[in-house]
């Protein structure tokens, strides 16, 4: 097969959670994993790990760990999920993409067991392996969703990461905070230390009695590390990030990071792993284009704090925005301000939430604006309407800018 092909097949044959929402893409239990995991040679016990969850900041976390690492010296395997534009970006060696070919060897070689896994489980086989036959140091390993029955919750690492807890995924996680930390907690491990980036009076006591129960030390990002690094990430909730990446270094004893490495790897965390779409700035003016990945209203909120203190002065705000149709976009409506023009679009996607829906929406909230429909044509509307001094801004969800970054770089 070509690497077409073989992701082609990857995409037909295997349940995808990210693309059509839940069913039989979500597992209630890691026995397909074990299975795949037994068929490959257990790859996961052959190198050290570090595991990072989160309802918010996993995925920017995971990239600052592996950057930090880098800068070290170690040679560092990344998974992350979902990509944006390649299917390879899920899985990096020392920044780089693993090739077309050592994905079209997996699958052709691991073909028969793989019929029986979902997408996420396939691709997480896939990633160890790679780790593996790399020999790397250190993996960095996000979450796909919750942490107790998530693909990845195989791992032994050296410390964990729980960088934040928000209402996400209630179908899966529970409807509660507390509940979806209760989920987010079960990457704990006995003796492990585990860092919680956010003390909250709702989730707390989760954390501390699920981390008792562990014997594993429990540490508070925001309470260890009162002042964050710089960090080449921009936008300000980038520092809750950066706290935790801090703290996480701090807790495990089996890599040596430097001063000058830490604050190096955290500068250059985007040209050392090639993180995208966070608070990503496709143009700088006339007018300021800015794409994020914010999807929910954890996130969302803190995305639009950035954009009132970034605002230009005398500038307007139009926003390019689409949802997916498995979550309720009320809670981000709400928090979006009322004065911008909006341009509704909806991703290429069975999952997408379509534009009009999105519209119909929207209006209860006094949200009005243009219905756009493909995201590239809300985007082009946006740029044709907007005045040199405006901010276009681009999100919603993962794949709304990952067709914006796709439509940009080919206009």
């Amino acid at each position: 097969m070509t690497f077409a092909e073989t992701t082609e097949w990857l995409y037909s044959r295997l349940p995808v959670f990210q693309r059509t929402g839940g069913g039989e893409h979500y597992k209630i239990d890691l026995v397909q994993t074990e299975v795949l995991l037994d068929a490959l040679g257990r790859p996961e016990q052959s190198f050290r790990s570090i595991h990072v969850a989160g309802t918010n900041g996993k995925g920017s976390t995971s990239h600052l760990l592996a950057s930090v690492l880098q800068a070290a010296g170690y040679t560092v395997g990344l998974y992350t999920s979902p990509h944006l534009v390649d299917f390879r970006e899920r899985i990096r060696i020392n920044g780089a993409l693993i090739s077309e070919q050592e994905v079209v060897d997996f699958v052709e070689k691991h073909q028969e067991v793989l019929v029986g896994c979902s997408f996420f489980e396939a691709t997480v086989g896939m990633a160890f392996d790679a780790f593996r036959r790399h020999r790397v140091d250190v993996a960095v390993v996000e979450v796909g969703m919750g942490g107790r029955l998530d693909s990845t919750n195989v791992i032994h690492p050296e410390v964990c990461v729980i960088t934040s807890i928000g209402l996400d995924h209630q179908q899966y996680l529970g409807d509660t905070r507390a509940a979806i930390a209760g989920e987010k907690a079960g990457i704990i491990k006995t003796g492990v230390p585990v860092v919680v980036g956010e003390r909250d009076p709702e989730t707390e006591a989760v954390f501390v009695q699920k981390a008792a129960a562990h014997h594993a030390p429990l540490v508070w990002a925001e309470e260890a590390v009162p002042t964050p690094l710089p960090c080449g990430l921009l936008g300000t909730y980038q520092q809750n990030n950066v706290r935790c990446v801090q703290a996480a270094l701090a807790a495990q004893t089996h890599w040596t990071v430097s001063n000058d490495a830490l604050r190096t790897g955290l500068l250059e965390v985007v040209q050392r792993t090639g993180l995208r779409g966070r608070w990503e700035i496709l143009q700088e003016s006339g007018p300021r284009i800015v794409a994020d990945t914010g999807h929910n209203a954890h996130g969302l909120r803190l995305v639009v704090q950035q954009l009132q203190e970034e605002m230009p002065a005398g500038g307007r705000l139009l926003v390019v925005l689409g949802t997916v149709s498995d979550k309720d976009p009320g809670e981000v409506l709400a928090l979006l301000p009322d004065h911008a023009s909006y341009f509704w679009v909806a991703a290429n996607l069975p999952r997408a939430l379509s534009a009009a829906a999105l519209a119909e929406r929207a209006a209860e909230y006094a949200l009005r604006g243009r219905v756009s429909g493909p995201v590239g044509r809300g985007v082009a509307d946006a740029l044709a309407e907007a005045g040199p001094y405006d901010l276009v801004f681009v999100g919603g969800s993962n794949f709304v800018v990952a067709e914006a970054l796709t439509f940009w770089e080919q206009r």
